[in-house]
Parts: structure tokens; C-alpha cells; sequence
């Protein structure tokens, strides 16, 4: 019998080659029952194409995804899910199931549909890069922070091309500017040319899973790269107008970093649509939040209330007014995707009931034929 067909795990699960990936005893329990049908445990590094690269004990396998493409597109396979897939010497190989997602990067599409997208699995935090080379736009930064909330990872942000910004008095500006929009979130100076606060970075990385998220130009690649020690990621220059970049990334990649940790780099994202992020929009204005607390009525709107606590603290200064219209924005534009997805999910059900009805009406008919 060869080695793939044993579970992996038998002795000490410390000492698996899957464990600088993330594989802990608690992924070895979820796997037992496939592991005992001679499956192969593995983390997913890339999908493109109706195939994946997996991770294994053996190497790098390349496995079809056929089994694990439900409708549903929160469901698909994705960069950072750990699966099951077939042993060696299996052609081909298929991934047979993903295990539960312990965390999950979503957000909404651009398509009119508002279906959400899975852009990361299993992650621990989510490193938001941020450019210095532009001005700073603290609304997209608060949307970002608010899916990265919302996934279950600790969002961190990161200042890009942080060399750009030579005098120490203007960067530090910059970084509480970032600090007030980003409460209870470590802000982040950092320039992968001159290397100044890689390493911090690289420590605070380096006990798990992080995704890498921004805008196309953000220094993502360049910042990949300065964590991996090496040149994993393929890197563009900006166009010198406007300070933008082309999509360097077009696919999600999972790169091990020597310092410890795994990083999911992602493609530029033109649209950060949130999907069902109550909570992380709660925690990301939690000044708000609290504030709320206080207004004579619990359902207060924040509007013009009679003893709104929020606007008194609008007008004698304590909260910026730029913050409550940002927190506007995105609980309404949340309450309306989720109130797409309810009304899709209605629908849904009822074109299950139609074709239930249909099929019991054929299987009545079918009777009624073999009576008479």
C-alpha cells in the first residue's frame, strides 16, 4: 500500500510538511472521515479554468474542480480552502470536497445581479494596501476594512510606497488620518523598496493566512514579494500620470513567506462591493455604534432626531461629519444588497416548489397510466 493511501497524520501532526500551511490538529479531525477513504488532504494555491494547483504532503498536485462547482458561486472551490482530493496515481485527480470554511474573504460583484465572490478562504487577516503615491481615499479604505471585518480575519492596513513620503512629520500625519477611519486596526508604513517595516509587517504575518487586497497600483505584487524574499509575483510600473497600475495579479495566489505564515495575493479590485457586512460596518464606525447607544430612540436614523447623541457629537466636533456620511452610505448600500439576496433567495424557493409540484404532478400522471 503506498504512503498516500495512509492518513498523513498517524504520528505527530507537528511534524507534517502541510503544517507551515496551516494544517493543525483541528483540520486533521475535519478530515478523518476522507482520509480514511483514501483521500489526500491539501490546501488550494491557485484556481483558473475549471482546475486548481493543491498543495499536498507529496508536492503540488493539479486537480479538476468538477465536483465542487455548485450554482452557488460562495461555494465553489477557492485559493486558501483545504480539500480532498484523490491519491496518487489517480488520472486525473479531482477535488472531492472542501472542508468547512473557517473564515472567508466576500464580496458583492459588480454584475447587477449582486451575487457575492469569494475571493479568499481560511484567512486570518486581511492586509488592505493603501498607496501614498495618491491621495488618500479614507472612504474605500473604510469599505475594505469593513468586508475585512466581516470575514473573520483582523484587518490590517498598509501604507504603500511609503519612501514617496520622505519627511517623518507629513508620514505620521498620513498614518493617524488612516488611524481615525481605522479604529482598533494596526496602520502600517511601508516600503518595499527601501524595505522599511517589511519586517514588521512579515511579524505580524507570519502566524497564519493572510490575503492581500488593494487597488490596481497599490504596490501588491511589489509588497508580495518583499514578504516572500523573492520574486513570486510578476510586477508592472505605474504609469507616471496618474499614479495608476495595470492589473498585474489575474488570478489569486498562495505563496509561502520564509518568516512564517502564508499570503493570498489577489488582483487589483476596481469594485469593493460589501455582501452582507452588518457587522463589520458596525465595527469599523464603532465610535458610532456607541454613540447610537445613547439617542433618546433606539431606532434612531441619525438624521434630526430629537436627542440623537450622533449628530450632537457631529456638531461640537468630537465625531467628524465625513465619518456619519460614510457610515450612511454603506448601511444603505448593505441593507440593499441584502435585500436583493433575500429577494433572490425567495425566488429561488419557489422555482424549487415549481419543479417539486411539476414532478409530482408527472409522478401522479404516471400512476394514473399504470392503474387504468
Amino acid at each position: 500500500m503506498s504512503s498516500s493511501s495512509l492518513s498523513p497524520f498517524s504520528s505527530r501532526t507537528s511534524s507534517h510538511p502541510l503544517v507551515p500551511y496551516g494544517w493543525d490538529a483541528d483540520w486533521e479531525a475535519e478530515f478523518a472521515p476522507y482520509a480514511a477513504q483514501g483521500l489526500v488532504p491539501g490546501r488550494v494555491v491557485r484556481v483558473d479554468r475549471g482546475q486548481c494547483d493543491v498543495i499536498t504532503a507529496d508536492g503540488t498536485v493539479r486537480a479538476d474542480t468538477e465536483f465542487v462547482t455548485p450554482r452557488d458561486p460562495l461555494k465553489v472551490v477557492c485559493t486558501g480552502d483545504w480539500v480532498a482530493v484523490d491519491a496518487d496515481g489517480t488520472d486525473p485527480r479531482y477535488v472531492q470536497v472542501y472542508l468547512p470554511r473557517r473564515t472567508s474573504f466576500v464580496r458583492s460583484t459588480s454584475s447587477k445581479r449582486s451575487e457575492g465572490q469569494i475571493l479568499a478562504a481560511n484567512v486570518d487577516h486581511s492586509i488592505i494596501a493603501v498607496s501614498l503615491a495618491a491621495e488618500l481615499d479614507l472612504a474605500r479604505i473604510e469599505r475594505f476594512l469593513a468586508l475585512g471585518w466581516e470575514s473573520g480575519g483582523q484587518p490590517v492596513v498598509v501604507l504603500t510606497k511609503a519612501d514617496l513620503v520622505p519627511d517623518a512629520v507629513t508620514l505620521g500625519h498620513l498614518v493617524e488620518d488612516v488611524e481615525t477611519a481605522a479604529p482598533g486596526v494596526q496602520v502600517l508604513p511601508v516600503s518595499s523598496t527601501s524595505g522599511d517595516g517589511v519586517d514588521v509587517l512579515a511579524a505580524v504575518v507570519s502566524g497564519g493566512t493572510s490575503v492581500l487586497l488593494g487597488q490596481s497600483g497599490a504596490g501588491k505584487s511589489t509588497l508580495a514579494n518583499a514578504l516572500a524574499g523573492a520574486d513570486v509575483m510578476e510586477v508592472q510600473a505605474i504609469r507616471d500620470v496618474d499614479g495608476k497600475g495595470r492589473h498585474t495579479t489575474t488570478t489569486r495566489n498562495l505563496v509561502l513567506l520564509p518568516g512564517g505564515g502564508v499570503l493570498i495575493d489577489t488582483p487589483g479590485l476596481r469594485g469593493v462591493g460589501l455582501w452582507d457586512a452588518e457587522s463589520g460596518v458596525g465595527q469599523v464606525f464603532s465610535e458610532i455604534e456607541e454613540l447610537s447607544a445613547r439617542c433618546r430612540f433606539h431606532d434612531c436614523a441619525h438624521d434630526a432626531e430629537p436627542g440623537c447623541a450622533v449628530l450632537a457629537a457631529v456638531e461640537d466636533g468630537t465625531l467628524p461629519e465625513r465619518r456619519l456620511d460614510s457610515y450612511r452610505k454603506l448601511i444603505r448600500e448593505n441593507q440593499r444588497i441584502v435585500a436583493k439576496t433575500d429577494a433572490r433567495a425567495r425566488a429561488e424557493l419557489r422555482r424549487q416548489w415549481r419543479l417539486r409540484g411539476a414532478e409530482g404532478r408527472a409522478a401522479m400522471e404516471a400512476k394514473r397510466g399504470r392503474v387504468r
